[in-house]
């Protein structure tokens, strides 16, 4: 993280505010706040913001409503800050673009900790960065950066992502745990780890992970499936592990 990584904390309760403030100019973070949704949008335009910290339950428009117009021009990695637990809240900011999901209260060294993680990852691609497949290079073949399987093609370098040749553009998050999943091999991986993954942490730690990070992973899992158009009765890519977790399907003999 780097002392001109520019932060937006949007949040209508001051109290929170400060405390979000405080735990972002002591990560390095140049920081401005907004205590309305559209004053938000404005301000995360103007500051051209790195990070986003939205509350979801703001006095004039819905927090959700602010990340979908945010998302219309800006990549910014987006948190969403809530006291609501409840599962349809959780999907709805996931679906929207949301990276992560913090509900209140918290425990501002953790929140650091995620957001650190978080900043460590790639920016996605938009969707006019990816590559003419027939323009790419031939050593791509090769390359160990490079996965292929069912008809699937996944470049960690240039993070992007098609199938049968078609782009397909995804969130941090999704190309992440994809990247995972077929580094893997075909391994069993739990919702835990899976959890680490799109938290940015690669080794094992003891910071808490609740049912709410098992579920945003179950969620992006679901995102994920819809934009590969994976038929459930016979995946091509993504196997669900009942009571376990996920790995890759197996390799089919039309695409071998």
């Amino acid at each position: 993280m780097i002392a001109s990584d520019v932060a937006v904390v949007v949040e209508d309760d001051a109290d929170v505010r400060n405390l979000l403030s405080a735990a972002l100019l002591q990560s390095g973070f140049e920081v401005h706040i907004a205590s309305a949704g559209r004053e938000g949008v404005d301000v995360v335009r103007d500051q051209q913001a790195d990070l986003v910290i939205l509350d979801v339950g703001l006095p004039d428009i819905d927090g959700l409503e602010v990340l979908r117009r945010i998302r219309q021009f800006s990549n910014a990695y987006v948190v969403m800050v809530t006291g609501r637990t409840e599962e349809p809240d959780l999907l709805t900011a996931l679906h929207a673009g949301a990276d992560d999901y913090i509900t209140k209260p918290f425990r501002p060294r953790e929140m650091r900790a995620r957001i650190a993680a978080m900043m460590r990852r790639p920016r996605r691609q938009d969707s006019g960065d990816h590559p003419d497949p027939a323009h790419q290079a031939p050593s791509d073949q090769r390359d160990d950066s490079v996965f292929r399987h069912n008809g699937l093609t996944l470049n960690y370098k240039r993070r992007t992502a098609d199938v049968d040749g078609a782009p397909i553009e995804l969130t941090r998050s999704e190309f992440d745990l994809l990247h995972e999943l077929l580094q893997g091999g075909g391994e069993v991986l739990s919702r835990t780890q899976l959890v680490r993954v799109v938290r940015g942490e690669h080794y094992p730690h003891d910071t808490y992970i609740s049912e709410s990070d098992e579920r945003a992973v179950e969620v992006h899992l679901g995102n994920l499936r819809r934009k590969l158009r994976e038929n459930p009765a016979s995946p091509r890519w993504l196997q669900t592990v009942r009571g376990v977790g996920y790995r890759l399907a197996a390799e089919r003999s039309e695409w071998m």
